[in-house]
């Protein structure tokens, strides 16, 4: 099978990995510390700014807490987005209000995002689709403007940049995704960021239960009794380890290879894929944009898209969609208006393989087996 997504590990995160249990430290410690700062580095901020969790969710439910979101509050997000983001707002009590997307790009532009807002918005939580940095620059400074916290989920825009800047750090709070399906892989795992040192000391703490002195050991250095707690805020564990730090770290410095294999096929697949009649193309980036690459997706006639899905899958290639649309989720409540360009986009995109483990035979493979997809589909085959 010639899988949608799929990661790249190999001899030299075995060898980290090895060495954490050689440390006997498998715990939040060293490795842990170091991982977060090469992250922080990477994207151009300070590490004590940055906090290594044991997930993306994690992080985005963390953020929820930190705005204190409850009943009354309204956050706007874009229906294309991971379910996780909904669930995040929603279990506060407060109320997810859905804004449209461009078809084309499936992220929100500022002017979806602004005619979403209502008088108790409390926050804007996008998403960067497939790695696009999108408007993410206009968004911004439409919630500066407002005075809206924007949180930005760059859980597929771990090396995505807009004039220079990281995806994640335009907002008040960014969350990445490390698990098992992304670019960076270290199992279990994501980043969580805020540009308010007080706000990422608070976040901090609750990342570990919300203690003031996250280990009894260091605190016996400056206290007779190291092992009274001191408890400000109610936390939770999410905290990252050195096992999954030690992979981050390895993964981190191969990104750039990654990232540069997986615009090889991306590029592979505009080119081969261009003169196929009834296959649309995704949009370019922008000058100024760099992506992740995450996603590679076409856009076909709905009224097949399904059908050619199907065909592939019994071929051996496993394509998909994401994000379905969270505003015809029957959790998140009723009454959010019509959202065009969503329910086009959900009912055409499709997701072909890209990860930087496909090799160009693979990448012919699919690209030969979409063309005689849809050249049956088109003529009527069944």
């Amino acid at each position: 099978m010639i899988n949608v997504f799929q990661p790249s590990l190999g001899d030299e995160e075995a060898a980290a990995v090895a060495e954490v249990f050689a440390s006997n430290w498998l715990g939040h410690g060293p490795r842990t510390k170091k991982f977060e700062a090469e992250f922080a580095e990477h994207l151009g901020t300070g590490p004590d700014q940055v906090l290594f969790i044991n997930s993306c969710t994690a992080g985005l439910f963390l953020a929820t807490e930190l705005l204190e979101l409850g009943p009354g509050d309204d956050v706007v997000l874009p229906s294309v987005s991971f379910v996780a983001a909904a669930n995040a707002v929603a279990a506060t009590g407060a109320r997810p209000v859905f804004c449209d997307v461009d078809p084309r790009t499936l992220n929100p532009t500022a002017a979806h995002v602004e005619s979403a807002l209502t008088p108790r918005t409390k926050a804007v939580l996008v998403l960067h689709y497939g790695g696009h940095p999108g408007d993410i620059a206009a968004i911004a400074e439409l919630c500066r403007r407002r005075g809206i916290t924007l949180i930005e989920d760059a859980a597929c825009a771990v090396a995505s940049t807009a004039d220079g800047t990281a995806c994640g750090t335009f907002g008040d709070l960014g969350v990445w995704s490390f698990d098992s399906m992304k670019v960076l892989v270290t199992g279990d795992g994501g980043a969580f960021w805020a540009r308010d040192p007080e706000l990422a000391r608070k976040a901090r703490r609750l990342a570990y239960h919300g203690l003031e002195q996250a280990s009894g050991f260091s605190a016996a250095r400056v206290s007779h009794r190291w092992w009274e707690l001191d408890v400000r805020n109610f936390g939770r564990r999410i905290i990252g380890n050195d096992v999954t730090a030690a992979i981050g770290s390895v993964q981190l410095r191969r990104l750039p290879e990654f990232v540069a294999r997986r615009r090889e096929i991306a590029e592979t697949y505009d080119r081969l894929l261009a003169d196929v009649e009834g296959v649309r193309l995704p949009p370019r980036l922008p000058d100024g944009h760099t992506g992740s690459y995450y996603f590679y997706w076409v856009q076909l006639d709905p009224a097949v898209r399904d059908r050619i899905a199907a065909d592939l899958l019994e071929r051996g290639i496993y394509t998909t969609f994401r994000y379905p649309p969270l505003h015809k989720v029957p959790a998140y409540g009723t009454g959010h208006g019509a959202l065009p360009g969503t329910d086009e986009a959900s009912e055409s995109t499709l997701l072909l393989p890209l990860h930087q483990g496909l090799d160009d035979a693979e990448v012919r493979t699919v690209v030969d087996e979409l063309r005689k997809a849809v050249e049956n589909r088109s003529s009527g085959g069944s």
